[in-house]
């Protein structure tokens, strides 16, 4: 039973020191950004019921999730999400609100990922929802709050814009079962092409089985609306692609060149998303540091219909991108110790206290001894010690080389 106490769960890790920092600073920066923008910032419980992601415009897979039970027998899970826990605030403790309702979050969502993939099972996140709003508008708030939160991070990112509606109305047309379907949407959200392929080949030939096959290639810029008008011409898809339209010259307004992108292969991980879609990439990370888009379905789940649009960033991939790109977050040493001669204990608290409402860092010796505080002091980089004694005396300490 004790085999594993040294060690943490796969898919989690301890984090140290600047680790924390770099999160830190963030899930700082990012909530300064949605503060400004009028959002408020909500937590939800970290077990949520079973019962609640298995909605059926949100369910989850079960195998996806860690599930234990409570003392009356019912089926809990490790939060899988922040979308939907939000939406159950919003259509019950928020359910009078005026419309809009804007809210953030910074919580950590936990995914069973399958073993020896690499992935963390255990993720900080932050985000935002914008609830009770639809449109153009609406949408351009949600993606321009993602920009606006990245540039203050990482000098240089992509985002790729999407719409659900075109992959569902492709996808809708399909003969075959809800397995080979659902391996479909795995096969282009991973974009794993060969087996996307396998997949459709097995199928009954059909202008949807070809336009699927073509959709991971249509990438790039205002060229690809061109070439996928032709493909959703006559179809339910054609007005999504219009909007996306619509969008994507909004946009462009930012002046991002090409970091601004289409990609209508784009598929995300939930089921629940409606409209647009949109993730971001950047470089250092290989997956998508952000993700999100348009449900519009989810709220109806709760008896509180209206519309919905949000994202969540990963913070854990963007702190290690800062980490990597050589930013420093090592917090300096303090900048005086102080060190009690026996019986005069008190005195160094008080001393201490001073120098803190002074504005120093100031940290408190509990040595026994002088040179114990000083070996210390000169190990961890503090310049200077202050001994409380019958007189006291402070004294310059000599640092041999950069310390922590």
């Amino acid at each position: 039973m004790g085999a594993y106490y040294k060690i943490t769960p796969e898919g989690t890790k301890d984090y140290l020191f600047e680790e924390t920092s770099a999160i830190n600073e963030v899930t700082n920066i990012t909530s300064a950004v949605y503060r400004s923008k009028g959002y408020h910032e909500v937590k939800t419980p970290c077990i949520e019921f079973f019962d609640l992601f298995t909605l059926n415009t949100g369910a989850i897979a079960q195998e996806r999730m860690f599930k234990l039970t409570d003392n009356k027998g019912r089926l809990l899970v490790m939060r899988p999400d922040s979308t939907l826990p939000i939406a159950r605030v919003a259509a019950t403790r928020l359910r009078g609100k005026t419309l809009p309702i804007r809210l953030f979050y910074n919580q950590t969502v936990y995914r069973n990922n399958p073993s020896l993939t690499g992935r963390r099972n255990e993720i900080r996140q932050t985000g935002i929802e914008l609830l009770g709003a639809s449109g153009r508008r609406a949408d351009i708030e949600v993606i321009v709050t993602a920009i606006e939160a990245l540039q203050k991070i990482v000098p240089d990112f992509r985002i790729e814009l999407g719409h659900a509606g075109l992959f569902r109305s492709l996808y809708s047309k399909l003969e075959c079962g809800k397995e080979i379907k659902d391996g479909i949407r795995i096969s282009i959200q991973s974009k794993n092409y060969s087996q996307l392929n396998s997949l459709l080949d097995s199928l009954p030939q059909s202008d949807a089985v070809e336009a699927i096959r073509r959709l991971p290639r249509l990438f790039g810029g205002e060229e690809v609306l061109e070439q996928a008008a032709a493909l959703f011409e006559g179809t339910e898809g054609e007005g999504d692609l219009k909007y996306l339209s619509e969008i994507y010259h909004s946009l462009s307004k930012l002046m991002m060149g090409d970091r601004l992108m289409i990609d209508l292969g784009l598929v995300q991980g939930y089921d629940y998303y409606s409209g647009f879609i949109f993730s971001a990439f950047v470089e250092g990370s290989g997956d998508a540091v952000l993700t999100g888009g348009r449900y519009d379905g989810v709220l109806d789940e709760f008896d509180a219909p209206r519309p919905a649009a949000g994202f969540a960033l990963d913070a854990d991939a963007l702190a290690d991108v800062m980490l990597s790109s050589g930013k420093s977050f090592s917090e300096k040493p303090a900048d005086i110790i102080v060190h009690a001669d026996s019986g005069y204990e008190m005195d160094a608290i008080n001393q201490c206290r001073f120098y803190t409402l002074s504005g120093f860092k100031c940290e408190l010796s509990v040595f026994e001894t002088r040179d114990e505080a000083l070996g210390y002091a000169r190990e961890n980089g503090i310049k200077q010690i202050c001994f409380m004694s019958e007189e006291p005396e402070t004294a310059d300490i000599e640092i041999a080389g950069d310390r922590i």
